[in-house]
């Protein structure tokens, strides 16, 4: 049984996972002009959230199904099978290798920890396997609920764009934050939203998609200086 303080502690953006070093894609939207302001952020990140908040939350609730109870072959099998169509939902190559990235990060920090949970049935595909996935395995051994696991994703895809809103605009950090508390229902509505549809076979999870996004993702990758990773 997990404690409060864990999931505190994965949702953490201090976490040693290198989320800090993403904006979730708002560099490149701050630098195109379509966010500028709090009011376009909070449009930005509540898009954000039914898009890929929705998505993660879901993959990362399903790769937790697979891991409790589950034998190793089955769940072998079943983390493949999620990867696969993860990438499928993943149109633009950065966020495909954004996410690959993100996904080793949590993984080193996760082995370091939780060194009996089941890392090894995770697919062994080149940049390793997609970062909800990761996050999946991690929240099983950490004792969370399916819930939770898909909590903590959807709340991940908002704060990381929230904090580097600060940073990229001079935004008020105190407005910041109450935009955020404005979200969290709709955060935890995500979440619960997820944790159900990962009942569902994976070609069935949602698939909901942000085709700018995936445009500010590869312009943003050809950037030579830029403040964030992705």
């Amino acid at each position: 049984m997990a404690t409060p303080s864990l999931l505190l502690l994965l949702a953490d953006g201090r976490f040693p996972a290198g989320a800090h070093a993403h904006s979730g894609g708002l560099e490149a939207a701050v630098a195109a002009g379509r966010v500028t302001d709090l009011a376009s952020l909070e449009a930005f990140l509540a898009g954000r959230l039914a898009t890929a908040g929705l998505v993660g939350a879901a993959f990362a609730a399903a790769a937790h199904r697979a891991a409790v109870p589950a034998e190793s072959a089955a769940r072998s099998g079943a983390l493949a099978w999620l990867d696969a169509e993860l990438d499928a939902r993943t149109a633009a190559p950065a966020l495909r290798a954004v996410s690959r990235r993100q996904g080793r990060a949590l993984l080193r920090a996760g082995r370091a920890i939780w060194s009996d949970a089941p890392f090894a049935d995770l697919p062994a595909t080149p940049g390793g396997a997609h970062q909800p996935l990761v996050l999946g395995l991690l929240c099983a051994a950490a004792g969370l609920s399916r819930v939770e696991t898909a909590t903590i994703a959807a709340y991940g895809t908002l704060t990381g764009a929230a904090s580097a809103g600060v940073r990229l605009l001079g935004l008020d950090p105190y407005q910041v934050q109450a935009l955020l508390v404005g979200l969290a229902d709709a955060c935890d509505g995500t979440a619960a939203d997820a944790a159900r549809a990962a009942d569902d076979p994976p070609e069935r999870l949602p698939a909901a998609a942000a085709p700018l996004a995936d445009i500010h993702a590869e312009i943003h990758a050809t950037w030579e200086v830029r403040l964030f990773a992705s």
